[in-house]
């Protein structure tokens, strides 16, 4: 059972998808072009992605954020991943981003937040595990998670949050962006009250790290990328308004 908290930072969902179907699917695409995640400052070691729907079903697109010039669709890995597609479908909501996540052994992926993917922002983020091992240590806000092959969780990543992984094999996620609506709620208040999913009180990235990211996106020749600088750049445009802002103030 979850203990009783102000504000619920993640789920574990009552239902359980088919390891054998995940793990045949994932030999499917273990040949294909994993992309190394673009913040590279954010992790240790190898920490790649496969697109499943992504904007304008680009493959190559590993992003998250979008634009609302953009239309998510599958990508032509996903057609051929049947039950990858099944799971997908099970979610009776707009999909905002699909992705099969692999961590690989040793590597880390930092301390940090994600911008507004909590489910009081109107949307949320789904792992369901493919393959892991139980040296995988996944902290949320400083509570380890453990999450095992077939589950579901929701994650409010506006927490921070880590993982490592200590085992002798990968760990592979199918992570699931979804867009909350009536379905959503009902299935996410049947199991938490309404009134827990709140915003929280966070830090705005600093100035420096948006730079930081901005320069790394650079080395990266895609469409996407240039969409996700544009977006960054706006964002350090407010962040140094609201900076100065205070200064005045003060």
């Amino acid at each position: 059972m979850l203990q009783v908290q102000k504000n619920t930072k993640y789920l574990k969902f009552p239902f359980q998808f088919n390891t054998e179907k995940l793990v045949h699917d994932l030999s499917l695409i273990l040949d294909k072009n994993w992309i190394p995640h673009f913040n590279t400052t954010g992790y240790n070691g190898d920490w790649k992605v496969i697109s499943l729907y992504a904007p304008n079903g680009v493959e190559s697109n590993i992003y998250a954020l979008t634009t609302s010039n953009s239309t998510i669709s599958e990508t032509s890995i996903l057609k051929e991943c049947l039950y990858f597609k099944e799971v997908i479908d099970f979610f009776k909501c707009s999909i905002l981003s699909a992705r099969i996540l692999r961590l690989g052994v040793g590597a880390e992926i930092k301390s940090h937040r994600d911008h507004e993917l909590g489910y009081e922002d109107g949307n949320f983020r789904l792992h369901i595990p493919i393959v892991t091992n139980s040296n995988v240590q996944f902290f949320l806000d400083g509570i380890e998670l453990t999450m095992l092959p077939g589950e579901c969780w929701y994650t409010n990543v506006n927490y921070v949050h880590s993982v490592i992984n200590l085992g002798m094999s990968d760990r592979v996620h199918l992570v699931i962006d979804g867009e909350r609506n009536e379905w959503s709620d009902q299935l996410f208040f049947s199991l938490a009250p309404k009134e827990s999913f709140q915003a929280i009180i966070k830090e705005n990235d600093s100035p420096e790290t948006i730079v930081r990211i901005i320069e790394e996106l650079k080395y990266r020749n895609e469409p996407a990328a240039e969409q996700l600088i544009n977006d960054l750049l706006l964002k350090l445009t407010k962040t140094q308004q609201n900076l100065d802002g205070n200064k005045t103030a003060d």
